[in-house]
């Protein structure tokens, strides 16, 4: 009877596995910085550097702030109207690319394949390219902000189009619906809530993004972080960032709070 005891209890799991994998992982951390030509001795030589770096940052230049403001408002448009046009376009892409609406494989693979081309262009680059085609500005970050809120969009509402109950799809086929009476009272119901989501967390995403597009050119408050890295002004390049910072954390609050309502 204890020998049938001692037989049914599970043996501990061996730490073979887990020693192997801790060598692995050294391995990868050995040849990454091998193939990078980065060592521990490079950041500990650099690091009196880079508090000399944050002793300049400190304290931020508060006056710069009356300046920045304008530019600030800038980059929150220029991520509305790139966020919206980018949800616009995004629903018929994720309708097409969606395998349980579209059973046709030569329209939703081509379609999933653009998004995954859109979603392999960084922004930065995607605004460079539009700066050389319509000069300075707002509207190349705008276009760049709506590439990439098509690629972001699209994708994750046609997998939540996917992952839907297809019980009223098919109660609606039975009884003769077409097309886009499913999309209209059988999918939009089951994913609007998603879908609202997915655009308040890209919108997130646009106002980080859209700081940043102004290094190239592309209009926000951007242009002010080239400006004052390149004259050497680290007081005012935190003033920048702290603005920055404050304008994200109150738009991520808000927009939590919607999704938390809306899910």
């Amino acid at each position: 009877m204890i020998q049938a005891q001692k037989k049914g209890v599970p043996q501990p799991p061996s730490k073979i596995k887990g020693y192997l994998t801790a060598l692995l992982v050294l391995l990868l951390l050995w040849g990454s910085s091998v193939k990078t030509e980065s060592s521990l001795s490079e950041f500990i030589i650099g690091f009196p550097n880079m508090m000399d770096l944050v002793t300049q940052m400190i304290p931020p230049n508060w006056s710069y702030f009356d300046k920045i403001t304008g530019a600030m408002l800038e980059t929150i448009r220029m991520a509305v109207i790139g966020t919206t046009f980018g949800a616009i376009i995004s629903i018929p892409v994720a309708l097409f690319s969606a395998s349980n609406l579209v059973q046709n494989s030569w329209i939703f693979y081509p379609a999933r394949f653009i998004l995954n081309l859109i979603r392999t262009v960084p922004d930065l680059l995607l605004a460079s390219i539009f700066v050389a085609i319509f000069g300075l500005g707002a509207l190349p970050g705008i276009l760049a902000l709506t590439v990439f809120s098509i690629g972001l969009i699209a994708k994750l509402t046609y997998e939540s189009i996917e992952s839907i109950d297809p019980g009223p799809l098919e109660a609606m086929i039975s009884v003769g619906a077409n097309k886009i009476q499913l999309i209209v009272f059988g999918i939009i119901p089951q994913i609007q809530a998603h879908f609202i989501s997915y655009v308040l967390y890209t919108f997130e995403i646009n106002v980080r993004a859209a700081a940043v597009l102004g290094l190239v050119g592309a209009g926000g408050i951007g242009l002010f972080y080239n400006k004052t890295l390149g004259f050497l002004e680290y007081d005012k390049a935190s003033s920048i960032i702290v603005y920055t910072l404050v304008v994200v954390l109150i738009i991520d609050y808000f927009s939590t709070k919607l999704r938390e309502k809306l899910l």
